[in-house]
């Protein structure tokens, strides 16, 4: 069993344990920690602690992580909208509403159970067991293009175009309002929320994220805009979008609630190109993919709206 050992300050007397510790322990849902606290495996001075404690301040918190447990991936026979594959790549179409690899809560139905039925053993090993081949991911529901890495050479070299920013990855998304300017960028660092740690907030500090925009067309109330992404942080654009005031449709963590397209299913948010150069043969590669149902369906609601 592991440890984390967390010392409060005296600033923090007088806050909720749970609340707290959230705001601690990267990679730890409050729902997680409370599970915690009722397992009894949060203490103090070997003392078991309630989530109702106060912190005093000056105290230190031991946090007892239960161990990892193994958990096996299996292949799935599920579909796959792949838009390119050879021995080194595979480019796929992610449907909204898939996860891209398996995790609490969803071991099973996601992209990575799909691709090992579809590959087999020629996936890239580089990120371990539960995301074989996974280089970047793209939300939930967030539909589009992803490069999927077959090998360890592969995944190297596509991560390293990733990281000096010259893979080129193209969204589309729908947005409440009218920006200001037809072309721009936002540069906002973000990191995660400091009270809510399911979300991602802009915060001094942050890890630098860099989106460029452009007006596609304007609706009554509603934009529908193109993306380009400098950076790759998580939720870049949802975040980026909804800190000036234009949040993606139908986003249930950033958007609005009251929007008349709240109850879409998710963000609006389609991948609709990459540009990459070949892990082989360093050829520069373009794909595309052509924007889904739901989100055009959309667009033909707002066209008789206008």
């Amino acid at each position: 069993m592991n440890e984390i050992r967390v010392v409060a300050s005296v600033s923090d007397a007088g806050e909720r344990l749970d609340r707290w510790l959230v705001t601690r322990i990267d990679g730890l849902t409050r729902s997680a920690i409370q599970n915690l606290l009722e397992e009894q495996a949060v203490t103090c001075k070997g003392k078991i602690l309630k989530k109702n404690y106060k912190i005093t301040g000056g105290e230190e918190i031991c946090v007892h992580l239960p161990d990892l447990r193994e958990v096996d991936i299996t292949p799935e026979n599920i579909p796959l909208d792949i838009v390119y594959e050879d021995a080194d790549i595979v480019v796929v179409n992610k449907p909204r509403g898939m996860v891209v690899h398996p995790a609490a809560g969803n071991w099973s139905g996601t992209l990575v159970n799909a691709l090992m039925y579809h590959c087999g053993d020629s996936l890239s090993g580089i990120n371990g067991v539960h995301r074989p081949g996974i280089v970047h991911r793209i939300d939930k529901d967030t539909s589009g293009l992803l490069v999927v890495a077959k090998n360890d050479a592969a995944h190297q070299s596509l991560a390293a175009q990733i990281a000096a920013h010259t893979a080129f990855r193209g969204y589309q998304a729908i947005v409440v309002g009218s920006p200001r300017t037809d072309r721009g960028t936002i540069d906002k660092p973000i990191a995660r929320h400091k009270i809510d740690r399911k979300k991602m907030a802009i915060v001094e500090g942050g890890r630098a994220a860099v989106t460029h925009y452009e007006v596609c067309k304007r609706y009554h109330g509603y934009t529908h805009m193109r993306f380009q992404l400098e950076t790759g942080r998580t939720h870049q654009i949802r975040v980026h979008m909804a800190s000036v005031g234009h949040p993606i449709i139908g986003d249930p963590v950033y958007g609005l609630k009251k929007d008349r397209f709240a109850d879409i299913g998710g963000q609006c948010l389609h991948a609709t190109e990459l540009t990459l150069c070949h892990p082989a043969t360093g050829q520069q590669m373009c794909f595309t993919a052509p924007l889904p149902d739901y989100f055009l369906n959309i667009l033909e609601k707002l066209e008789k709206m206008s």
